[in-house]
């Protein structure tokens, strides 16, 4: 059963995650990525790795992709010329054939990377054959408030100062914007 799940998850992150590749409406890429970023947690939890999967959720899904959906709805365009025309973007590169190619190249090596592993498990393991679960968010809180706990409040600070020099060049630009006007 966590065979079909495995494969069911993946299938369907990989298959979001083209779509992407080969939409051309940005919303659409939008909920593509949703759906992958879903697949991607969904197999954290098959991975016995909760604290990711909730941090995938909670960061990703959660902050950063809202985040870009109201950006690119709350975005002004300008009108264009003419209705009539398509709309497509400027992107066109003949070098498809050498991304196609590197891109296997490191899929490939990847692969075989991956196929030719023999990976141990140390843990003891239930009556599927799957590692006995224990939750690891204890085992990362704790982590995080004894041996790494410098860099977590450097990372903390690191946000903040980021946080306060946006929203002051955010109010500087907004000044200078009405006194133009």
């Amino acid at each position: 059963m966590a065979l079909i799940a495995f494969y069911g998850f993946s299938t369907l992150a990989v298959g979001a995650a083209l779509a992407i590749l080969f939409t051309r409406n940005v919303m659409y890429a939008a909920l593509c990525l949703f759906v992958t970023l879903l697949g991607i947690s969904a197999l954290y939890v098959l991975a016995r790795a909760d604290f990711l999967a909730i941090a995938q959720i909670l960061i990703y899904v959660g902050g950063v992709l809202v985040l870009l959906v109201f950006g690119v709805m709350l975005t002004h365009r300008s009108e264009r010329e003419s209705s009539q025309k398509a709309n497509i973007v400027l992107t066109t590169h003949l070098n498809h054939i050498w991304g196609t190619i590197l891109a296997l190249s490191i899929f490939g090596s990847l692969f075989w990377l991956i196929a030719n592993t023999h990976f141990l498990i140390t843990a003891s393991q239930d009556l599927a054959g799957m590692p006995a679960s224990k939750s690891t968010i204890r085992q990362v809180g704790v982590q995080l408030m004894t041996t790494h706990v410098w860099a977590f409040e450097v990372a903390g600070i690191l946000l903040l100062v980021a946080l306060v020099g946006a929203a002051y060049l955010a109010m500087y630009e907004n000044k200078s914007s009405k006194n133009i006007e």
